[in-house]
């Protein structure tokens, strides 16, 4: 009896023109515009070529969520003239170390980090997370406390408010989540009118954030492939 054949895992130039169809298709469903949407690709445990390979592709937005990791690929590919995203938590002690690097930090989610990221030099774009789970070591704001967040991050020079990022709890529905963030959206813009944007939508479920809004779409394994082992 024959061994059965695994299928090659698709190209990368496959994998990232698969996802720009499925998001254009699901715009368009939505009745937006893909134009709107940034695709941004997520290469945590990713090496830096794989990331040269991506912008040849026409790829210009990555997101990393480990500072080190973050700080050694801007710095290597720098040449590039990418946009970088930090998705993950930041630690209020490496604030300033993220902030040199990232063009946009998507996890701002506490008074103080709102401090320790303020500049009368330059300005950097940020998200403020939400946390939809009822678990507070989850990175985000409770919802309870978005208003007097965004307050303060208003009042912090070098701070330009995008709007929100928020990750879907395991086990929820993706599409009720979202609309979840797409309402609290709608109150921070009665604060914040320029606070337009909101970072939601995974590999799999972007399709349900799109349809609730969704302006940043943080997309690794559908485009990437499977991380790297790693230590």
């Amino acid at each position: 009896m024959s061994e059965p054949v695994i299928p090659a895992p698709a190209p990368l130039a496959d994998r990232l023109a698969a996802v720009r169809a499925g998001v254009a298709d699901a715009a368009a469903a939505a009745g937006r515009s893909s134009d709107e949407i940034t695709t941004i690709v997520v290469t945590k445990f990713h090496p830096a070529s794989l990331i040269e390979e991506l912008a040849a592709l026409g790829v210009r937005d990555f997101g990393e969520s480990r500072h080190q990791e973050a700080q050694a690929k801007s710095a290597e590919l720098a040449h590039l003239g990418l946009t970088w995203h930090f998705v993950g938590q930041v630690q209020g002690k490496k604030a300033r170390q993220v902030r040199a690097y990232a063009d946009v930090i998507h996890s701002l989610d506490r008074e103080s980090l709102a401090a320790a990221l303020a500049s009368e030099e330059s300005t950097v774009d940020c998200f403020v997370q939400v946390n939809l789970t009822e678990d507070p070591a989850r990175g985000g704001v409770a919802p309870a406390l978005l208003e007097p967040l965004v307050g303060r991050v208003l009042e912090t020079p070098g701070i330009r408010l995008l709007g929100l990022m928020a990750v879907a709890p395991l086990g929820a529905e993706p599409r009720r989540s979202y609309a979840r963030v797409r309402e609290l959206g709608d109150q921070v813009r009665r604060l914040a009118p320029e606070a337009r944007f909101l970072s939601m939508g995974m590999s799999s479920d972007y399709v349900d954030a799109l349809v609730e809004g969704a302006t940043h779409l943080r997309i690794g394994t559908a485009i990437t492939g499977k991380r790297p082992e790693h230590g």
